[in-house]
């Protein structure tokens, strides 16, 4: 992947060049009321969902500036993708990660979308290449309670069902370029054991390096949010 620029992903797939423009709309929900006597005011709400936009190029051909996870894939698989994200009806993330060519990595998008409709565009001044337009609506989750209502002889009273606690997360790996949260922590200046630490806050993070030489602290981590500051080595089981 770039070590410098845009990295898009729409759920884990990478796109293998960065769209030109990127445009989110943050919708508004309030509403103005007129009074006799004081005039006009606002009455703030909630916003509404949050409306994404871009136009991603889609080479048929390996360039030299495209970037890919595990090697060059065609436009079918990136089309076939897609399709998936619409067809499964389930909300997923999307993520920009941006870094300077320093090396410095600047604030991340990370929220999660439905992919609401995409339009696939060919032009002949793109040869071979093709165009899809992409647009994305936040998803916000929620959810119900199951209440219980038991008539006593006095009133009666509500009871809340518990609900049962979620099976253990299955044992995750990770390799590098994936996006985690880091839980905060320690972080070194090296993988080997004595390696001078420092404190660092809990936010999202890029691994850049995996299985580090000394061991101790095999993972090498770099912030992709202005919510956390890490940028060194860490030990198993401080993201996920």
């Amino acid at each position: 992947m770039s070590k410098n620029g845009y990295d898009f992903y729409l759920k884990k797939c990478l796109l293998p060049i960065a769209p030109e423009k990127l445009q989110v709309k943050i919708n508004n929900a309030n509403d103005t009321l007129t009074l006799i006597n004081e005039g006009e005011i606002n009455i703030l709400k909630t916003p509404e969902l949050t409306d994404i936009e871009f136009e991603c190029r889609i080479p048929q051909v390996k360039y030299p500036f495209a970037t890919y996870k595990s090697g060059f894939k065609g436009a079918s698989y990136f089309l076939d993708y897609f399709e998936s994200l619409k067809a499964d009806k389930k909300p997923f993330q999307f993520i920009v990660s941006r870094t300077m060519p320093n090396g410095k990595v600047l604030f991340s998008t990370n929220m999660k979308v439905s992919m609401e409709d995409y339009k696939i565009i060919e032009q002949a001044k793109d040869g071979f290449d093709l165009t899809v337009k992409i647009k994305l609506k936040q998803y916000r989750d929620y959810g119900t309670k199951t209440v219980n209502i038991k008539i006593a002889a006095s009133k009666p009273k509500a009871k809340v069902e518990k609900q049962r606690p979620a099976d253990p997360p299955a044992q995750k790996s990770y390799k590098v370029g994936d996006i985690v949260n880091f839980h905060g922590g320690t972080h070194y200046y090296s993988s080997y054991p004595g390696a001078k630490g420092y404190s660092a806050r809990a936010g999202k993070a890029k691994i850049t390096i995996a299985n580090g030489s000394g061991k101790a602290h095999p993972w090498h981590l770099i912030h992709t949010d202005s919510g956390s500051n890490v940028y060194g080595w860490v030990d198993d089981g401080t993201f996920d």
